[in-house]
């Protein structure tokens, strides 16, 4: 899992060296950025900040300006917005600025690329939240991962990580209270069996997904693998290991960039946990590993490639705080759809090895890859807030040198433990851990947790198809 060091090209004149300039994706400063933009001729730029359900917030802004005007703010209410766009009531637990002021935004310039879908040269660039002193915003979710791996560097550690996003393309739908369905495509028909790793039924798809590489090629987006999954016109997408927050960006820049394919092709992309009743759902998995920041060796693996008691400490960590952080994992009403007895979503937080009916799968590899792979996250989830969770539960494993549970080597499907079975009982879970507040801070739980609630309750507020077909004319 962990890469070897990169050689030191600066010394080998042998070696083209590239210039920030010619980067595909980030560079070193604002100068640099000029730079970057002037040789691509682009006039405008997409500032973007990830809200807490991964939704992209910003401004676009022409070129000069971005470069000539005051630091960009925006209200501090972007971070306590619901998915439906509401706003929860304020109460004595929930951190939000009562006036609603200014929060200051600074470029992250490590994420300049291009916007390869737009029609005209554009960029998009990420930026980080902060209060007019200057202190990081608690609720921003890339904040929150760096707050997470701050715990990690503190202790001479550098995690790792690999996610696997899986989605969904069905046909455009705009009357929501019809099902979802397959989409066409280039036999003419949609599928409708599962057809998981069916090269076939990928190729359904060719056109789409050529776009989809070609985009995420333009954006300096690494795919590692892309596969047919087992639900109808269900995809998923393996990206390259590396540094948590650099993948995080890459799944929020990805699921942009699918749906943008996606429509091209008169098609919908959807990352909801579970979009079909009759289909599995769709996970998020995340694959983690933590590397010495001294030696770089993987502390997963001794010297004699053996386990470590660090290793069974991450996943022990795990089996005992992913219920209370499962609300950020798993965080609307929908997602609990997913985990379902019998199918291959997870339903408990038992280990094993190679086993894809457990929540926590180690996959075979070499002691220098080893890893832990948490099958719990959902596809719907923020990649910024569903890493950060995972880590810090391996995290607090690690620093109380906990124990996991023995491995399991049979079917663990249908075996229901540990994991709270809709929103409301995982938040409650979430907000009533001191080790969750101690870990994400107070502001974020309380915003969180209200946040929650507020959509549970406009959930609530609508009567489903359920309802009226077994209640209407039997009650």
């Amino acid at each position: 899992m962990p890469q070897p060091p990169e050689p030191n090209v600066s010394q080998d004149p042998s070696v083209p060296q590239v210039s920030d300039t010619d980067s595909i994706r980030g560079v070193d400063d604002m100068e640099a950025a000029r730079s970057w933009l002037r040789a691509r001729n682009i006039q405008d730029i997409e500032c973007i900040v990830p809200d807490l359900a991964g939704v992209a917030r910003g401004k676009m802004m022409p070129t000069e300006k971005f470069f000539s005007g005051p630091v960009m703010t925006m209200p501090a209410s972007i971070f306590a917005q619901t998915i439906s766009g509401d706003y929860p009531d304020d109460d004595e637990r929930f951190q939000h600025n009562p006036t609603d002021g200014d929060l200051y935004f600074r470029a992250d310039y490590s994420t300049l690329t291009s916007v390869p879908w737009e029609s005209d040269p554009t960029a998009q660039l990420m930026h980080d939240a902060y209060t007019r002193d200057g202190t990081p915003v608690a609720t921003a979710p890339r904040n929150v991962l760096k707050r997470v791996l701050q715990l990690y560097h503190d202790k001479g550690w550098n995690p790792v990580v690999a996610p696997e996003i899986e989605f969904y393309l069905v046909r455009p739908n705009n009357d929501p209270d019809y099902p979802l369905e397959p989409p066409t495509g280039r036999s003419g028909r949609p599928e409708v069996g599962r057809q998981s790793y069916s090269i076939s039924a990928l190729n359904e798809f060719d056109e789409l997904i050529d776009d989809i590489y070609d985009l995420s090629e333009q954006q300096g987006l690494e795919i590692d693998t892309l596969i047919h999954e087992e639900g109808a016109a269900q995809m998923e997408i393996n990206l390259r290991h590396g540094d948590p927050l650099n993948l995080a960006d890459q799944v929020f820049m990805f699921k942009r960039t699918i749906r943008e394919a996606a429509l091209r092709h008169e098609m919908y992309a959807t990352f909801m946990a579970k979009p079909m009743s009759n289909q599995p759902g769709s996970a998020m998995h995340i694959h983690q590993s933590v590397v010495d920041i001294e030696t770089g060796r993987n502390i997963f693996a001794g010297q004699d490639g053996e386990e470590t008691s660090d290793f069974l400490a991450f996943i022990a960590g795990h089996q005992t705080y992913l219920p209370q952080a499962t609300c950020v994992m798993a965080p609307f009403v929908n997602s609990y759809r997913r985990f379902s007895r019998g199918s291959t979503s997870p339903v408990n937080l038992f280990w094993g090895y190679d086993n894809r009916t457990v929540g926590l799968r180690v996959p075979y590899s070499s002691p220098e890859a080893r890893r832990l792979e948490n099958r719990v996250p959902g596809s719907d989830a923020n990649p910024y807030l569903a890493i950060a969770a995972s880590l810090a539960c391996g995290y607090l494993g690690l620093v109380e040198g906990l124990k996991p549970g023995a491995p399991r080597t049979d079917y663990a499907s249908e075996i229901q433990h540990a994991l709270p079975r809709g929103l409301q009982e995982a938040v409650s879970l979430f907000e009533d851990s001191d080790k969750m507040i101690e870990v994400f801070g107070e502001a974020f739980v309380a915003t969180y947790r209200a946040i929650k609630h507020e959509e549970y309750e406009t959930f609530m507020s609508v009567i489903s198809p359920w309802e009226r077909e077994y209640l209407l004319l039997n009650v």
